[in-house]
């Protein structure tokens, strides 16, 4: 029987950090990001957050490995049983929702590509992207022109969130989209 005053496992502890890390580092990106704020989020103390992940850049490093995994296994789930056309639209179906759902995912994403002139950020951020061309390259079993085309098109949908655009108000918007499938 749970207590409330069971002591949590390193792990445990590390998902809260990370948790409490995600809208500090969506908000602020790696330079402006606190980790005192983040430690106060997390309702720890902030050398146990340097005990955990021993640097900031360790800490913003994890969040986007895990950001570009929680996309991955989104992706995963939406392509379920799927193939080619079918796989690609359900696995971008799923991205706009995800990104409907909650902004800092954009966010994040965004301070992500923006820290890559560091070399160990850069790495992961290539790693996780990487991960996600290999995955939509073997489910769609389609060719390079289409999974360029998707990932290009989803680059297009984060620019277009970014600027917060009415597709109403910006016609030029709401056609750009319309070439990606999606209505305005």
């Amino acid at each position: 029987m749970a207590t409330g005053t069971e002591r949590k496992s390193k792990a445990e502890r590390r998902e809260e950090i990370l948790d409490a890390a995600f809208a500090v580092f969506a908000e602020d990106g790696l330079r402006g990001a606190s980790t005192d704020e983040i430690a106060r989020r997390a309702g720890i103390s902030q050398p146990y957050v340097f005990r955990l992940f021993g640097t900031k850049k360790e800490l913003f490093t994890a969040l986007i490995a895990r950001c570009f995994r929680e996309t991955l296994e989104r992706f995963q789930r939406a392509a379920e049983g799927l193939r080619g056309e079918e796989a690609l639209a359900a696995m971008g179906e799923a991205y706009v929702e995800m990104l409907n759902e909650d902004r800092l995912k954009l966010q994040a994403q965004l301070q992500a590509y923006a820290a890559c002139d560091d070399p160990e950020i850069r790495e992961v951020v290539r790693a996780g992207y990487g991960d996600l061309v290999a995955y939509v390259e073997r489910v769609s079993g389609l060719d390079t022109e289409h999974v360029s085309r998707f990932f290009g098109m989803g680059m297009l949908i984060n620019v277009v969130a970014a600027m917060h655009l009415d597709t109403n108000a910006e016609p030029w918007a709401a056609r750009l989209l319309s070439g990606c499938g999606l209505a305005s």
